[in-house]
């Protein structure tokens, strides 16, 4: 199974695409959609639709995996985020991917074993899963590589059904 994971944002969107075979993971492409700063905000989100599009006619995936949206504080961040979160969904949603949402504690639980994970355990167990060199950057890559982890360990278990 081919699953894509996104990271969503406005400036950077990570991705990780793995192959999960037999219970075994193999990366297969990870890096960020990046949008400029001084960009207006609707043509940031038409950017990210476009490499999003782009994304999803090169890769083909099974299933695309990304984190529900959970803010406590800067609520002007968490609307922005949610837009393009939202053109990210539609682009899945035109390429006919189904779509599964994962909240941080679900991925900490699936990736490190442990719901209360910090951040560089959760990039540290995932780069050890990848057998990879080193934790990929930018940070929202490593999460996005993390949430395509989790699909594949959550797929077919109670864990993908908690909210």
């Amino acid at each position: 199974m081919l699953i894509l994971g996104i990271d969503p944002g406005y400036a950077t969107i990570g991705y990780g695409m793995v192959e999960c075979k037999y219970a075994k993971f193999a990366p297969v492409r990870f890096g960020a959609i990046t949008t400029p700063a001084g960009m207006e905000f609707p043509a940031r989100l038409e950017m990210i639709w476009q490499d999003m599009t782009i994304l999803l006619d090169r890769c083909k995936p099974d299933v695309l995996a990304i984190e529900k949206l959970f803010f406590t504080s800067n609520k002007t961040t968490a609307i922005d985020v949610a837009q393009a979160r939202g053109v990210i969904l539609l682009a899945a949603q035109q390429h006919r991917v189904p779509v599964r949402q994962y909240t941080p504690l679900q991925v900490k639980q699936a990736v490190v074993g442990y719901g209360k994970a910090e951040k560089h355990q959760v990039m540290e167990m995932t780069r050890q899963i990848l057998g990879l060199d080193a934790v990929p950057k930018p940070d929202d890559t490593a999460d996005a590589l993390a949430l395509a982890i989790c699909h594949g360990n959550c797929e077919g278990s109670m864990l993908a059904h908690l909210k």
